[in-house]
């Protein structure tokens, strides 16, 4: 699945600073093994922990997971990312992801269960102040983890119509349009009580998405449809052999490009899980699982024929090359970067 003599790509990798991190660091990637070496770093953001590039790859933007958060820009060519400008103040607490989307940059806010937009200028720069702010309203029956909503995820859909917003707090999926810069609601698709859903993958053929559970160690398989903006539960998987509810906590999910393979990531066992996708997308069978390469995993990146994982606990990411016919992760290596929270690949 490597796409060897491509072009040599960077990976930037967000970090939590509180934890020793060095803000978002840039690494050059080899495009034969996946291997990364350092280039530079750029602090003066504290905790950019998760990362999200433009779509011509020319401005990367990062959440600041603060309880006063904010998102900040930043200029890359391979170097160490340079600030365009002071963050900009999201009106949410704990923004925990964010994503590119119609001219806006939406965040995810996890401590105030809401959902951020902000302008984007025709230079790829924040614009000065938010355009709109959604926020949820819920619960669920956890006693600690869901005494309100917990928005983990914003991600827009494959089709482009459509952003959907992954709340821990409420076992839901929210459907909103963007509207003159504003969030606004369109559908919910209510999830198993007290599973605590953390991130969202699409499957390729955007028929189907597969939602990882924070809080139950299992993923839900949704059917998608782009044309209605409407998700559908169709089953649960569990992403460890036994199950183990207790100490497990999925954290991350990707989906391989061709659909065949899907790879979550559970803090606690240090684990990585690979499924098969059967029944054009439909269903998902675990396939086995593999140590993680460190300790507690936060995400789980699938990128150009190569899987990186942050660690955060340990300090680190680590690289695998997927088996090609039964997508079984190989462990290929590893770099220290204190606090690691995210990989994206440009």
């Amino acid at each position: 699945m490597a796409d060897g003599g491509a072009r040599q790509r960077t990976a930037y990798i967000g970090s939590i600073t509180g934890a020793g991190g060095p803000g978002v660091l840039a690494a050059a990637v080899d495009p034969g093994s996946g291997a990364l070496t350092p280039r530079g770093a750029a602090g003066g953001v504290p905790d950019p922990s998760y990362l999200a590039l433009s779509p011509d790859g020319r401005m990367l933007y990062a959440v600041s997971e603060t309880a006063d958060g904010a998102v900040a820009a930043y200029r890359v060519d391979g170097g160490a990312p340079r600030l365009t400008g002071p963050p900009v103040p999201v009106g949410g607490d704990g923004p925990t992801h964010l994503s590119v989307h119609a001219g806006h940059v939406l965040t995810a806010n996890y401590g105030s269960g809401s959902v951020t937009a902000v302008p984007l200028r025709p230079d790829g720069t924040l614009a000065s102040s938010r355009s709109g702010v959604l926020l949820h309203g819920g619960s669920g029956p956890h006693p600690e983890r869901q005494r309100g909503p917990h928005v983990h995820q914003v991600l827009p859909d494959p089709s482009g119509r459509w952003l959907t917003g992954v709340d821990l707090g409420t076992d839901t999926v929210r459907v909103y349009t963007l509207a003159h810069g504003r969030p606004a609601r369109h559908a919910v698709c209510r999830l198993r009580p007290g599973t605590g859903p953390r991130h969202l993958a699409f499957h390729p053929g955007g028929g189907y998405a597969y939602v990882l559970h924070e809080l139950a160690p299992v993923v839900t398989v949704c059917r998608w449809d782009a044309a209605t903006g409407s998700l559908r539960p169709l089953g649960e998987t569990p992403v460890l052999p036994d199950a183990p509810a207790k100490d497990a906590y999925p954290s991350g999910i990707a989906v391989s490009p061709d659909g065949r393979f899907v790879w979550t990531a559970t803090r606690g066992p240090d684990t990585l899980s690979v499924f098969a996708v059967e029944v054009g997308g439909r269903r998902l069978r675990l396939a086995g699982t593999e140590p993680c390469g460190g300790r507690w995993p936060r995400a789980l990146t699938a990128a150009h024929g190569f899987l990186y994982v942050a660690h955060e606990r340990s300090g680190d990411v680590t690289w695998f090359t997927p088996d090609p016919e039964t997508g079984r992760p190989r462990r290929r290596g590893a770099i220290a970067v204190p606090g690691a929270s995210c990989v994206v690949v440009g």
